[in-house]
């Protein structure tokens, strides 16, 4: 993992904006047709890498087949994506089928670089794969039985054991899910299965109250760990996605601390409103520095595009803090 600093994306909070996270000026950052066969991009991943940042990218092509590419960028925002999907080769298994590969997250633990992904194999679960530079990719056992999305590890160890989080569901639109945390000590078998968080009741956050998934890797911060995560829902105009945060226990994240009443960012402008599927704010990367008080979320904007918001990771603390449910 280099260990050389690079700047984050940012922008400053526009004049007279009140809320905790601001929208990047110029979203979305990555359009539908970024590369030449692809209908749509958006919830995708992104970490720093050498002298700037790489990304795994949700890139569904004209024939909407769901798959993860690779990309490169030096200020992450303007993105260079590969036209063909990741190839994998077999990593601590023989290869595992896949009729899709969607909604990535990607982390550095200990000396590699360890990506998960809602993966096809009979319904779907959630893959996990691991690369060194972004340019071999090694695809893993998958780490449980359909059904199975929203699989978020966490950047460092628990007690010793890989943690991730997941959404366990059905396999189609599901109408209901919650988050859970489970552990492994070799990121092949996993177990320790507990609850985290449940969909809140309609009447105390009615915007998270049909289904929640984790979202960007998690952050540690003084209070624990910070996670991002969206809330749905189901509205005469179908699911809403919106995004919130919780803190969870630094030593046992199946302890919620805190969480967001109010969300912290919805579908408001138009690619955020008008797309493949309309009024979805989806969280699947965020960027951060504690020393420069930055976070940068990245988050697939109505199924089409990916977009970037900002915020001061200390304001996005004290408001789930003083707000939570």
């Amino acid at each position: 993992m280099s260990t050389e600093k690079v700047a984050m994306p940012w922008q400053d909070r526009p004049e007279g904006h009140t809320e905790v996270l601001w929208r990047h000026s110029e979203n979305p950052i990555i359009a539908r047709d970024a590369i030449p066969t692809s209908n749509s991009i958006f919830n995708s991943a992104v970490v720093p890498f050498g002298d700037g940042y790489a990304g795994v990218f949700r890139c569904d092509n004209k024939a909407v087949q769901m798959n993860i590419f690779a990309g490169f960028s030096k200020d992450g925002i303007h993105w260079d994506i590969a036209h063909e999907p990741i190839q994998f080769a077999a990593g601590n298994t023989e290869m595992i089928d896949s009729d899709y590969k969607y909604d990535p997250r990607v982390t550095w633990i200990e000396d590699r670089y360890w990506i998960t992904w809602c993966n096809g194999y009979h319904g779907p679960t959630i893959g996990i794969g691991y690369t060194f530079d972004f340019k071999e990719f090694f695809q893993c056992e998958n780490a449980f039985l359909p059904f199975n999305r929203n699989g978020v590890l966490f950047p460092e160890k628990i007690d010793g054991k890989f943690a991730m989080l997941s959404r366990p569901s059905d396999n189609g639109h599901t109408p209901f899910g919650d988050i859970y945390v489970s552990y492994s000590p070799d990121m092949k078998y996993w177990g320790e299965h507990r609850c985290v968080m449940k969909a809140a009741p309609f009447m105390d956050s009615a915007w998270q109250c049909t289904k929640i998934g984790a979202g960007p890797i998690p952050i540690l911060v003084d209070e624990g760990w910070l996670m991002f995560y969206h809330g749905v829902i189901n509205t005469c105009n179908g699911f809403r996605y919106s995004m919130g945060a919780a803190i969870l226990d630094k030593d046992n994240p199946a302890v919620v601390k805190y969480r967001t009443q109010p969300y912290l960012l919805a579908p408001q402008t138009t690619y955020e409103c008008m797309g493949d599927v309309p009024n979805v704010v989806f969280p699947c990367a965020a960027l951060h520095s504690v020393e420069e008080d930055k976070v940068a979320v990245y988050y697939g904007a109505a199924d089409t595009t990916v977009a970037l918001a900002y915020g001061k990771l200390s304001e996005v603390v004290k408001f789930t803090i003083e707000n939570s449910l």
